[in-house]
This record gives structure tokens, sequence and C-alpha cells, in this order.
């Protein structure tokens, strides 16, 4: 049989097997629905966190201290909370424009692509790479020797974009399907 015959062989043998329907369990179905509500909720924290420092909500923060009222969102965590190793850095940076602007924009796009289930490699990413900084912020944490919230949100955010847990209760598989996103993988 030469190259040509096998490969027509191959081919028209692929064509006629019908797919395997593939049915989820209950178990499936509810690690699911844990995985999009753990999604949505980790994405209301970054979003409350958001609207009550640009509004002063007056849980954290009180509204003469809001980000719209002239207030930091960096400045009083970042001069009077910074604790370790990396202090100084954290003192020098308190309170800048750019500081403010990125965190708020982090807090801000992380909250509202997690609660809708778009862009949620780039959300995990981001929202992990936002938490590990703000654990450095505080070494050692003040419970333990190592180990925070921080770091099991990070770890949370990284199961969330491995489970694919954007497609339910979300707007994963639409977003999946744009064609730039179907270009661009990494903005799935």
């Amino acid at each position: 049989m030469d190259i040509m015959t096998a490969t027509i062989e191959r081919n028209t043998t692929a064509r006629t097997i019908a797919p395997v329907a593939k049915t989820e369990t209950t178990r499936q179905r509810a690690a699911r629905y844990v995985w999009a509500g753990t999604r949505i909720a980790l994405g209301w924290i970054f979003l409350w966190a958001f609207l009550d420092k640009a509004f002063g909500l007056g849980h954290a923060t009180e509204a003469k201290n809001a980000w719209i009222n002239g207030g930091s969102p960096t400045k009083g965590f970042l001069t009077f909370g910074a604790a370790g190793p990396f202090k100084g850095i954290y003192n020098d940076i308190a309170g800048a424009t750019w500081a403010d602007w990125l965190f708020m924009a982090g807090l801000a796009g992380i909250g509202v692509a997690l609660i809708l289930g778009i862009g949620m490699r780039i959300a995990a990413a981001a929202g992990a790479l936002l938490l590990v900084l703000m654990w450095t912020a505080v070494l050692p944490p003040e419970n333990n020797p190592f180990m925070d919230d921080h770091l099991i949100y990070a770890a949370v955010l990284a199961g969330l974009a491995l489970v694919g847990a954007e497609n339910t209760f979300g707007l994963g598989r639409a977003w999946g399907n744009l064609p730039i996103v179907r270009k661009y993988g990494w903005l799935k």
C-alpha cells in the first residue's frame, strides 16, 4: 500500500467513526458550579475593593478619602501598612499617580473580567501578580511565617483559569469565539 492510499484510508476511517458523546457526571457539574461561583465571588472581592476606594462607600474607605474626592488608594496603606524587606520600595511609590491608576485599573479590570468570565488568562495572571505584590508589602504575614490569604487567592485564580471556570455562568464561550481571541489565545 502506498502512502497516498494509506492516507485516504486513514482519513475515510476517521470520518466514519461516530464521535463519542461525553456525558457530564453530577460531580463534574457540581464542580463546574463551585468553580463558577468561586470565580464570581473572587471577582466581587476585586470589584468591591475598587468601588469602595473609588467612591468611599464607608467600609474600608471613608467618603472624604475616596479617589473621586482626591484621595489616594495607595498612599495610606503603602505609607503606614507596609512592613518587611520591601517596605522602602512601597513607601517610595505610596500615593504616586501612576501607582494609584495602575492599582485601581487592576482592581476594576480583574473584578469585571472575573465576574463576566472574560479574559480569564489575563485576569488570573494580573490578579495573581497583584496579590503577590500585596503579600510582599507585609512580609512576614501577621499570623503565619509565610502563608496568607493573598497567596491562597493567587492559587485560586490559577485554578480558575486552568479549569475553564469562565464557561459556567459567564461569557467565556462567546468571548473565546471572538475572532481576535481565537487569533491571540492569550486573550482567552
